[in-house]
């Protein structure tokens, strides 16, 4: 559940003098090139007996713009992807099918198996929030954009996995609040990727003791200031510093995008502040947001995933599947 990558998008249209721009965020589970590093997990070692190969690689790549194309969006962020080669493929890849992403980026600046990374169709400005000393914490990729003279904060997360305690994730959570509060809650943020997290993890964790060592605290919803507004995106009441999660703007039977053991959950999000949800310049359209569920990212009632074959002796890839995730998107309006 730790080993995955996700993608978030971006794409506008005008409609009645107002510009609609949608977002997604997807997360792929892991996108490897075929230099060998030294730091890839074992099943990821190119050429050798686990199948990373080049025909392996180029299915992957493939399988995973497709998904990027139904999404029909412009702006992609992204985690798990190992390197600035493995981006690089996959915009060349999504060129070939008519996709185009001028602007690219990758959080880089720690060398940690996986990183964020983002495809773009429209121009911003990037820099990393860096995320504590160890390299099991990756860095989040913070992009400004400025669009028709609206500008909003995009921040692409991917948080520790549930092999470790909250704790983990509760550094992560910290690192991001400290930069949203240099930033400040009065501006348009937006806030995607894979935590770890249910959208209530604060009630999940409770049937969850191992990974309680913070006394009951998570950090998506105590540390993110998300715990309290459970309305719907219509309803929803913010103080300055609160926080909203689009997951309460769906109805609850639909709250789910990843499936464990065969129980749904949510581990992504999209999270918007207070000038996001009320209406002005840049605003959050309401009841868009949505999971997508294309009957191909389906098999027998179980998601899709890249499937690797573990068992006896070494593990291989099958060359099969898109990823344990669906994807999830969201549109936005900058009125003029």
């Amino acid at each position: 559940m730790g080993k995955f990558f996700f993608i978030f998008l971006f794409t506008c249209s005008v409609l009645f003098g107002e510009k609609v721009i949608k977002i997604a965020e997807y997360n792929v589970q892991n996108l490897f090139d075929l230099q060998k590093s030294g730091h890839e997990y074992k099943e990821y070692i190119p050429f050798t007996k686990s199948n990373w190969n080049t025909k392996t690689y180029r299915i992957k790549l493939k399988h995973t713009a497709r998904v990027i194309k139904e999404l029909d969006a412009g702006i992609v962020a992204l985690a798990e992807i190992e390197s600035m080669i493995a981006l690089k493929d996959l915009q060349r890849t999504l060129q070939g099918m008519g996709v185009y992403y001028k602007y690219i980026a990758i959080a880089d600046a720690k060398p940690t198996t996986v990183k964020v990374a983002v495809l773009s169709k429209f121009p911003f400005s990037k820099k990393e929030v860096w995320v504590g000393r160890s390299y099991k914490y990756r860095n989040i990729l913070e992009l400004k954009y400025s669009i028709d003279g609206e500008v909003f904060y995009l921040f692409v997360n991917h948080w520790k996995s549930k092999s470790g305690g909250e704790s983990q994730r509760i550094v992560s959570a910290k690192a991001l609040k400290k930069r949203l509060s240099q930033i400040g809650y009065d501006k348009n943020i937006i806030i995607t990727g894979d935590f770890n997290s249910d959208y209530e993890e604060y009630i999940k964790f409770k049937r969850k003791r191992k990974l309680n060592d913070t006394h009951g605290k998570t950090g998506i919803n105590h540390i993110l200031n998300t715990l309290h507004v459970k309305e719907d995106a219509r309803d929803a009441k913010l103080q300055k510093d609160q926080l909203y999660n689009l997951w309460y703007d769906l109805p609850k039977d639909q709250r789910w995008n990843y499936i464990h053991r065969g129980e749904k959950e949510n581990l992504d999000s999209i999270i918007i502040s207070k000038p996001v949800l009320q209406r002005g310049g840049f605003e959050y359209i309401y009841k868009s947001f949505g999971v997508l569920k294309k009957p191909f990212l389906f098999y027998k009632k179980r998601i899709n995933a890249w499937y690797i074959r573990y068992g006896h002796g070494t593990p291989r890839h099958m060359g099969k599947g898109y990823s344990d995730h669906l994807p999830i998107f969201a549109k936005f309006r900058i009125n003029k």
